[in-house]
Formats: C-alpha cells, sequence, structure tokens
C-alpha cells in the first residue's frame, strides 16, 4: 500500500526532479528510486515511446532485470505483436495512466499471456504494474514495475498512486529529450538505403551495410539495452498491421549514440516465391519536419501555442499571425511569452535556434540536396 506521507513525499521527490532539466538517465534513475519507496518492486523496465505512434524508441532496465538483454526482442515482438488490457499501445489508446496485471484480471494473472508467456516463466515474476507517462496529449514513454511470486501483488491505492504520477514522469522525459538537443556531433556518413529483411521466424535474414552501421551506433547508446528492441517491436506491430487489426504501418522516430535523429518503418511484404511471412524494415535519416513536430511537442504548449510556434518557425510576423488564427495581436504575443516561457528562451531568434539546432547546425556549409536538406 503507497502510505500517506511516504507517498506525498515521493510525488514531491518525483515532480522536482521532472522538473530540473535532467539528463534522460539521471532523471529515470532518481525517480524510480523515488517511486520504489512507495510502491516496493524487485525489478522494473522503463521506456521511451514516439508520442505520435506509441511506438518504443528506447529502453532500460532497473533491479533484478538490470542486464538481463538477451530476451528483449522476444519481449518486443510479444508486446506489440498482441493485443491485451495492459500492453502499453492499450493504456494509451484507452486514455489509461495505470493498470495493474492482477487487478485488471480479477487475480488470475495468467490471463495475461505477456505474464504467462514472458515474465513468470523466465524470470519467475508474480505481478506487474504499469504507468503511462502521458501529459494528457501524448505518450512519451511508460515503465513496468514487477514483484516476485513469493511477494502480494500490487493493490489499488497503489495503482492509483502511480497514476498520480504519470504528468511529472512525463514532463521529466520530455525535459530529457530536450536537453539533448544542442550536441554537436557529427552523423554517420551515408552508404545507401538502410533496409532489414526479417523472416517468417522474426529473425534478420538480410540487411545492407547502412543498416548495419546505424544498427551499430544504436548500440552504442546507453539507452539501447538491446538495438534491435525497437526494431523488433515494428515487427510487431508490422505483423499485425499485416492480420488487418491495425490502420497504420508502424514508425517510429529515434535517436542514435552519434546523436542523429532516425525514421523506422515496418510493414508485411507480400509473398513471392517460397518467401511468405517477410518483414520488411527501413531506417533513415528524420528530416526537418519530423524532429521540429516532436521538439515543438516536447515543449509542452497548449494547442494555441503550438499553431503560434508553427508560424513563428517559418518566418510570420506578429501581425499577420494574429490574422491567421483571428486573434489579437496582443493575445498572441501573451501565447508567445509562454511559448518562450516553455522553451526556455527569449526570442523569436532563440526558439528558432533551439528547434532546428540539433540537426542544422552541426552540418552547416555541407552540400544541399534537391529537397533542401544537407547531404
Amino acid at each position: 500500500m503507497a502510505r500517506g506521507l511516504t507517498a506525498e513525499r515521493v510525488r514531491q521527490d518525483v515532480d522536482v526532479v521532472a522538473r530540473a532539466g535532467l539528463e534522460l538517465e539521471t532523471f529515470l534513475e532518481e525517480a524510480m528510486e523515488s517511486v520504489r519507496r512507495a510502491v516496493p518492486w524487485a525489478s522494473a523496465c522503463v521506456g521511451t515511446h514516439d508520442p505520435s505512434t506509441h511506438m518504443l524508441t528506447s529502453a532500460r532496465k532497473y533491479g533484478e532485470l538490470r542486464g538481463e538483454d538477451e530476451l528483449d526482442h522476444e519481449f518486443a515482438l510479444l508486446e506489440y505483436g498482441m493485443v491485451e488490457p495492459t500492453a502499453f499501445t492499450e493504456l494509451a489508446r484507452t486514455g489509461t495512466d495505470a493498470a495493474g496485471v492482477h487487478l485488471v484480471h480479477d487475480g488470475d494473472v495468467r490471463a495475461s499471456a505477456r505474464m504467462d508467456l514472458f515474465m513468470r516463466p523466465h524470470f519467475g515474476m508474480g505481478d506487474e504494474a504499469r504507468l503511462a507517462f502521458r501529459d494528457g496529449r501524448e505518450l512519451w514513454g511508460a515503465m513496468a514495475i514487477f514483484r516476485d511470486l513469493r511477494d502480494a501483488p500490487f493493490d489499488a491505492s497503489e495503482v492509483d498512486f502511480l497514476a498520480s504520477l504519470a504528468p511529472a514522469f512525463a514532463r521529466g522525459v520530455r525535459a530529457g529529450l530536450l536537453s539533448r538537443m544542442a550536441d554537436v556531433i557529427a552523423p554517420l556518413p551515408g552508404d545507401g538505403p538502410a533496409v532489414i529483411i526479417v523472416g517468417s521466424d522474426n529473425q534478420v535474414t538480410q540487411m545492407t551495410p547502412a543498416a548495419e552501421r546505424w544498427l551499430a551506433d544504436l548500440a552504442d547508446s546507453p539507452t539501447h539495452s538491446d538495438p534491435v528492441s525497437p526494431i523488433a517491436a515494428l515487427i510487431g506491430a508490422a505483423r499485425r498491421y499485416g492480420r488487418g487489426e491495425t490502420t497504420l504501418p508502424p514508425r517510429c522516430r529515434l535517436r542514435t549514440a552519434c546523436g542523429m535523429w532516425l525514421v523506422l518503418q515496418a510493414g508485411p511484404l507480400s509473398s513471392f516465391r517460397d518467401r511468405e511471412g517477410d518483414v520488411v524494415v527501413t531506417i533513415e535519416e528524420a528530416r526537418p519536419p519530423e524532429i521540429v513536430a516532436l521538439v515543438v511537442a516536447a515543449f509542452g504548449l497548449t494547442p494555441r501555442e503550438r499553431d503560434v510556434t508553427q508560424f513563428v518557425l517559418q518566418g510570420v510576423d506578429t501581425k499577420e499571425i494574429a490574422a491567421q488564427l483571428h486573434l489579437s495581436a496582443y493575445t498572441v504575443q501573451d501565447h508567445l511569452k509562454s511559448v518562450f516561457d516553455k522553451a526556455g528562451v527569449r526570442s523569436r531568434r532563440e526558439l528558432i535556434s533551439r528547434v532546428y539546432f540539433d540537426q542544422y547546425v552541426p552540418r552547416m556549409g555541407r552540400e544541399l540536396t534537391p529537397s533542401g536538406w544537407f547531404v
């Protein structure tokens, strides 16, 4: 049970570190240890998600699961290849902040395929509680905490307490994302298309040299315990798409160790000769619109503030913004002040610099492609 005084102190501690502008790893380490004081756990997994598609973009483990990386591929396939009430995608779809497997299934934890087929046989886990890092609009990540078979399951008060932490965790993950935006790191040189072919047994059968390069870079990142985990999640989701269970092929944006933002997409291939059940995964460098949307969302702006920011990034002046949005110039200025405060800047120029710095500045002066993007 999450008891009153301890729970309130933990809630305050998590809120403080969420507002401290910490690097993502530091924030999560401190926040997870704080949570453990109010809701004891034996092991934990924490992932970040693409807020637009809810796909996994990075993962890390704590407690007894730390260092247990061999089965990450299998877990991602199971998590995103099937649906159950406590799946991350279902928490996002239903707007659920927190849930406990024991509670959702009326005490029958084995009714969860994830617990029955994976967590119990491999790690001896008896119950799981999940928290979605939701800020009211987007899902920025999620945690799964576990108790051993010998421990009591998570109770309703503990799940309710976890739910109260959703906005703070979302804020901390957004801040952690923005804390790395100013890294000036040279990108890897391109060497052709990055394509991965996955067979019907969910094992990689072929990949291009460029794909190997990107996977190696993901492996160097401290946030990717298994560089194939986000790809395995895409494969599982692509199989659901192929079965007609979802309407859009899965995709996500993630960052590599060298500082580059990538867009990963997956889809089922049509049967050809003896090839059936194959999935193709493509990896490409994210273009400015992809990153601008992600950065602006990470500022935590209201819908109207996002509209104003979009015009500012296009170089539109205040008078024209007011006309386009049917607002007074004074109201636009008020929105701009709020945007500046949330973005940690003092002017339009600084706002534009902060949004574009990550991708444009490190390669200034390089040749442009026909699309207007740097080679």
